[in-house]
C-alpha cells in the first residue's frame, strides 16, 4: 500500500473544498465491522464488479451479432452512414446532458453512507429534470440542422439519419442518467437488466426484422431508438421500487453544486466524445464511408480489452468518492482495481492482438482484416488508460477533481487530433489508430502524475509487477502460435486457450494470486471455487 500525507487544500484540492463537501460532515460510523475497511470495499468491489462482467459479456455478445448481421444484410457503406451519423449524436448527446448524469454517482453515494436517502431522493430528480430541459433544447437543434452537417461530410444520407436520432438525444439523456442511478445505489445488476440484456436483445430483434423487409439505414436506426424506448420503461420500473431512496423528507441539492461538479465533467465528456469519434471524421474526410466502417470494425474489437474495467468502473467511482479522504483506503482501492483489472486484461490483449486477423474474418467478413493493425494499436493505448485510473478519468472523478479530467481530456483531444491528422492522410485507418494509441499514452501519463502529486497515490506495486511477468510467456505462447499455424478458424479456437493455460500456469508459478484475493473471493463465490483459489495462493 502507498503512504503519504493528506495534500494541503492547493490546487485541485482547493477547488474541491471551495463548495459544501456532503462526504466530509461529521457523521455516525455505520461501517460493517465485520471485516476490515478495506476489505469490505474491495469485497463491494468485487461483487459488483462481478454482476457487471456477466452483463459486460451479454452485451459484447449482442452487440457484435447485431453489427455482424448488419454488416451482411447491407454494404459497408450503408453501416458508414450509421456510425457518422452516431458519432454525431453521442457528441451532441454529450452538451445536450451537460454531463450532469455523472453528479448522480458523486452525490447519490455519499448521502446514502451519510442515511440521508431524501438528499439523495432530491438529487436525482433534480439531475433527471435537467437532463430532459437540455436534451430536448439539443434535439430541436439537431433536427434543423441535419442537412448542414451532412453536407460537411459529403454524405447526403448522413441528413436522414440524424434527423431520426434527433428524437434519441431526450432518450439517450435519461438512458443515462438511469446507469448513473444504479451505480450511486450499487445496484448494479439493474444495469445488466436494462442495459446489457433487455435494450441490446430488443434493439437486434427490431433491426433485423427491419432490415429483412428493406429498410436500410432507416432500419439500422429504427432499432437503435425502439431498443432503447424499451430499455427505458423498463428502468424506470425498477429505479422507483428501491426502498433506498424512500424515506425521509426530499431536500434537493444546490443547483450550483451539481453544477459545479459536473459542468466540467460535462465538457471532459465533449472533449472525450469527440477524441472518440473524431477518428471516424478523420477517416470519413480523407477516405470513403467504406473506410470508416472497417476502422469502426477494427474499433469494436479492440475495446473488448475494456470489459474488465467497464465492469469495475459503474463501483469503483462511488466507492472513491465516499471514501476519498481516507488516503489508505483510496491508495489500496486504486491498486486493488488496477491490478484486478490489468490480471484479466493482459490475456485478452494477447488474444485480440495477436488473432485479430483470424477473429476479423470469421466474425464480420475477410475485407474487414483491415483492421488488424487498428487492433494492436488500440489495445496498447487502452491498457495506459486503464493503469492510470480508466478510461474517462474514473479515479479522478471519484476523488472530485473534475476539473483536472477536463484539463486532460483537452490534452486527449488535442493529440488526437493533431496526430491523425498528420497520419491519416499518409497510413490510412492504421494512422488513426496510432494517433489515438499516442493521445491515450500521452494523456494517460499526465493522469498518474497528478494523481501521484496531489495524493502520493500509484498504481505499482510488487503484485502487479507479477501479474505482467505471468502474462510476457502467455504472449510468447500465443505469437508462437500464430506464426506456425496457418489455419484461420484453428487460430481462432486454439489462440485464447493457449495463451490462458500458459498465463495460468505462470501465475501460479509466480504466486500471482495473493491471501487477500482468497479472503475476497469467500465472500462472492462458491466455496469449491475458493478453495481452487486458496490452493493457487499457497503455491
Amino acid at each position: 500500500m502507498t503512504h503519504g500525507r493528506t495534500p494541503d487544500a492547493t490546487g485541485d484540492d482547493a477547488e474541491s473544498q471551495a463548495i459544501p463537501n456532503p462526504s466530509t460532515e461529521v457523521r455516525e460510523d455505520t461501517t460493517d465491522t465485520s471485516m476490515p475497511p478495506s476489505n469490505v470495499g474491495d469485497q463491494t468491489m468485487a461483487e459488483q464488479s462481478g454482476v457487471t462482467f456477466a452483463g459486460e459479456l451479454i452485451k459484447k455478445g449482442f452487440g457484435f451479432l447485431v453489427v455482424a448481421m448488419i454488416t451482411r444484410l447491407v454494404s459497408p457503406g450503408v453501416y458508414g452512414l450509421f456510425v457518422l451519423s452516431t458519432s454525431v449524436l453521442h457528441l451532441t448527446q454529450v452538451f445536450a446532458s451537460a454531463g450532469l448524469h455523472r453528479a448522480i454517482d458523486y452525490f447519490v453515494p455519499q448521502y446514502l453512507d451519510r442515511g440521508e436517502p431524501g438528499r439523495a431522493r432530491g438529487v436525482t430528480v433534480q439531475v433527471f429534470g435537467l437532463l430532459l430541459l437540455t436534451s430536448a433544447v439539443t434535439g430541436v437543434g439537431v433536427f434543423f440542422a441535419a442537412d448542414a452537417l451532412a453536407a460537411a461530410f459529403d454524405e447526403p444520407g448522413v441528413a436522414t439519419g440524424l434527423r431520426m436520432l434527433a428524437v434519441a438525444l431526450p432518450l439517450l439523456a435519461v438512458f443515462n442518467g438511469l446507469m448513473a442511478s444504479y451505480s450511486g445505489i450499487k445496484r448494479l445488476r439493474y444495469r445488466v437488466y436494462v442495459r446489457d440484456i433487455t435494450r441490446p436483445t430488443v434493439r437486434l430483434l427490431a433491426t433485423v426484422g427491419l432490415l429483412l423487409v428493406g429498410f436500410g439505414l432507416v432500419g439500422i436506426v429504427g432499432g437503435y431508438i425502439i431498443g432503447l424506448v424499451v430499455g427505458i420503461l423498463l428502468g424506470i420500473v425498477l429505479l422507483i421500487r428501491r426502498d433506498v431512496l424512500k424515506g425521509g423528507e426530499t431536500v434537493f441539492t444546490s443547483v450550483r453544486e451539481i453544477l459545479w461538479y459536473g459542468v466540467p465533467l460535462a465538457l471532459a465528456g465533449v472533449i472525450f466524445v469527440v477524441m472518440g469519434q473524431v477518428d471516424y471524421f478523420v477517416v470519413g474526410y480523407f477516405m470513403s464511408s467504406d473506410d470508416v466502417g472497417i476502422y469502426r470494425i477494427g474499433y469494436m474489437l479492440a475495446a473488448n480489452l475494456l470489459v474488465f474495467f467497464s465492469s469495475l468502473a459503474p463501483v469503483f467511482k462511488p466507492l472513491i468518492a465516499e471514501r476519498r479522504q481516507d488516503h489508505d483506503a483510496v491508495a489500496e482501492r486504486y491498486q486493488t482495481a488496477t491490478r484486478w483489472v490489468l490480471a484479466l486484461s493482459l490475456p485478452m490483449a494477447a488474444v485480440l492482438v495477436l488473432g485479430a486477423d483470424a477473429y476479423l474474418s470469421l466474425v464480420f467478413t475477410p475485407q474487414y482484416t483491415a483492421a488488424s493493425g487498428v487492433v494492436l494499436t488500440l489495445v496498447v493505448g487502452y491498457l495506459v488508460s486503464v493503469t492510470a485510473g480508466g478510461p474517462g478519468g474514473t479515479l479522478l472523478q471519484g476523488l472530485g477533481y473534475s476539473r483536472m479530467v477536463f484539463l486532460n481530456s483537452a490534452l486527449l483531444l488535442l493529440a488526437n487530433v493533431a496526430f491523425s491528422v498528420l497520419l491519416v492522410p499518409r497510413y490510412g485507418i492504421l494512422g488513426a489508430g496510432v494517433g489515438t494509441m499516442l493521445a491515450l499514452t500521452l494523456s494517460g501519463t499526465a493522469a498518474l502524475l497528478e494523481v501521484y502529486h496531489y495524493r502520493r497515490i500509484h498504481p505499482f506495486t510488487r503484485e502487479l509487477g507479477l501479474v505482467v511477468a505471468a502474462w510476457l510467456p502467455a504472449l510468447a505462447v500465443g505469437g508462437l502460435l500464430v506464426t506456425l499455424v496457418s489455419h484461420t478458424l484453428v487460430v481462432a479456437l486454439v489462440l485464447p486457450v493457449a495463451v490462458v493455460g500458459t498465463y495460468a500456469f505462470a501465475g501460479r508459478s509466480l504466486g500471482v494470486v495473493t491471501p487477500a484475493d482468497v479472503k475476497i473471493a469467500e465472500h462472492i463465490v462458491p466455496q469449491s471455487v475458493v478453495d481452487r483459489v486458496r490452493r493457487v495462493a499457497e503455491t
